[in-house]
């Protein structure tokens, strides 16, 4: 999902994650000359879906030992499931199957044997993107697999990585874009699991979902909808409240700037002040030429916007992923990167340019390992099959976001008419404003789910902006809400280490407590239930 700072969807069409997440740069404008308006796009910041997922550079494997080492062996083996195409229909096309790829680890599985209960299914709804790398990411459930003897599964969602309905033509146009949903994705996942655990012999085996950033939403959702499959979920990150007017739509942008803001107030000034120099440098072929040196650029950039948004990327998604311990999620960090950023900024003698300030900070996120000759500035690929977000951006996961005039950024609004229009444009299709709160609700959630949901952890650590949208007090004795006041986006699902602060790792041990319990109790009913059922024959 994206936060924008305009609603225009031609400077820069989504990605967590997904992302929030995501980054997949469109074509940019006509050609035109020098210092015409029209060289500039119509928007200057490129969209951080909750998955906050732009393509990492650096994808690495986390070890199944869980010691967060990067490994050259894959901990999983790939599978691909007949899944239909429509699960809502009974027309012709509706039956029509492809292969949806997910991944096994049974390392550590407890199968059922003399008459001993099989151990737990720890299942993945994957987010808007390739499912390894999800899985290469998500070290937590390797971590916890042998405690609970769990078979760990990753479901990859349709329309991403090789799970592609049409093939080639999956993105054709909304005839096949048109099944890209996120009901068919929960109804994806409930067929799977259903369906292993039957080719398994397991069909009483507790099943727990666990997502992070958009894939977090999908757990939470699929608890919500799929209670008899699944009997617990853990979603990290999930901004399940950024819909509507539940969540005020300057607050992801404002968080972003508090993070930046409580590690240096010189630090949030100069970015704050950057944008409009870029801007009246950039203003014609002489100072976009002479930027394009400053910021290292491949090639001479052609819109003054490019830089915004390669700037302002890197400010949003190192909020994101403010981690305590170097990680290489988005890009390769080091611990604390916001702080590094700041310690960059203030680094600058008096009266040094405010260009070469935020640049310098900027290039931490893209280049921590110096190993970057130059910057793509423009023209950016999509090595992660991330680019499918911008069709959902423009159907259901309307998150309106605008940035105040409190925050780093440039001050601009939100308006649902103009995401409309520019959706038509894109894709021949209107969005459905309000759908995912009618689908799944979102307002006075803490008042429905209280009576109704049960067996829900909702973690997330308030150096995220997308915490902002999250759930962030207890619901009931079984909705659980773990906020950790300097944790980042799904910090809690990366591998352990050494370097974990006490904070971190007393919440794992929370969520690992949890769901103990809920397990403890399912497979108590079910015992109970069993003997009924014994009794009655």
């Amino acid at each position: 999902m994206a936060p924008r700072a305009t609603s225009s969807l031609h400077a820069v069409i989504p990605a967590l994650l997904l992302v929030l997440v995501l980054l997949a740069a469109s074509a940019p404008a006509p050609a035109a000359a020098a210092g015409d308006s029209s060289k500039r796009r119509r928007s200057r910041t490129p969209s951080p879906f909750p998955a906050g997922l732009a393509p990492p550079r650096y994808p690495v494997v986390p070890a199944a030992d869980g010691s967060g080492n990067a490994t050259a062996a894959k901990p999983f083996t790939a599978h691909y499931f007949p899944q239909e195409l429509d699960h809502f229909t009974f027309t012709p096309n509706a039956s029509r199957v492809f292969y949806q790829k997910y991944l096994l680890n049974d390392t550590f599985w407890r199968k059922p044997a003399g008459g001993a209960a099989a151990g737990p299914l720890f299942v993945y709804t994957g987010n808007e993107g390739d499912i390894e790398w999800f899985a290469t990411n998500t070290g937590f459930m390797f971590d916890i697999a042998p405690q609970f003897g769990a078979l760990l599964v990753f479901i990859e969602h349709r329309f991403y990585g090789e799970s592609m309905p049409f093939g080639n033509d999956s993105y054709k146009s909304a005839d096949t874009l048109g099944y890209l949903t996120s009901t068919q994705a929960l109804a994806d996942f409930a067929i799977l699991i259903t369906s292993l655990k039957s080719n398994l012999s397991v069909p009483d085996a507790p099943v727990v979902v666990f997502g992070g950033s958009y894939g977090g939403m999908l757990a939470s959702w699929f608890r919500l909808k799929y209670p008899h499959v699944a009997m617990g979920a853990v979603a990290a990150s999930a901004p399940i409240l950024q819909f509507d007017d539940i969540t005020h739509w300057s607050s992801f942008y404002d968080a972003v700037s508090e993070d930046f803001m409580s590690e240096s107030l010189n630090c949030f000034t100069v970015i704050k002040s950057v944008w409009d120099v870029l801007d009246i440098r950039g203003s014609n072929a002489t100072g976009l030429l002479e930027l394009s040196k400053t910021f290292r650029a491949c090639k001479t950039v052609q819109y003054v916007d490019s830089l915004s948004n390669w700037m302002w990327t890197a400010f949003t998604y190192t909020a994101m992923t403010d981690y305590p311990t170097p990680a290489n999620f988005l890009e390769n960090l080091p611990a604390y990167p916001v702080k590094e950023m700041c310690k960059i900024i203030d680094a600058f003698p008096a009266g040094a340019d405010v260009i070469d300030k935020a640049f310098a900070a900027a290039s931490l996120y893209y280049n921590y390992t110096g190993d970057q000759k130059c910057f793509k500035v423009e023209g950016g690929d999509d090595p992660h099959g991330l680019s499918g977000w911008g069709w959902q951006a423009c159907t259901e996961m309307i998150m309106p976001m605008n940035v105040s005039s409190e925050s780093m950024f440039p001050p601009s609004g939100f308006s649902y008419e103009e995401r409309s229009e520019e959706c038509v444009e894109s894709y021949g299709v209107r969005p459905r404003d309000h759908w995912i709160t009618t689908e799944y609700g979102g307002t006075k959630i803490y008042q429905v789910l209280k009576r109704f949901g049960s067996n829900i952890i909702f973690s997330n650590g308030m150096r995220d902006p997308w915490s902002r949208g999250g759930v962030l007090k207890n619901i009931s004795s079984s909705i659980i809400a773990l906020v950790t006041e300097e944790g980042a986006h799904h910090l809690d699902f990366r591998s352990a280490t050494k370097e974990d602060p006490d904070w971190v790792v007393e919440q794992r041990r929370q969520e690992v407590e949890i769901i103990q319990g809920w397990i403890d109790q399912y497979n108590q009913d079910t015992a109970e239930m069993s003997q009924v059922i014994d009794k009655e024959n």
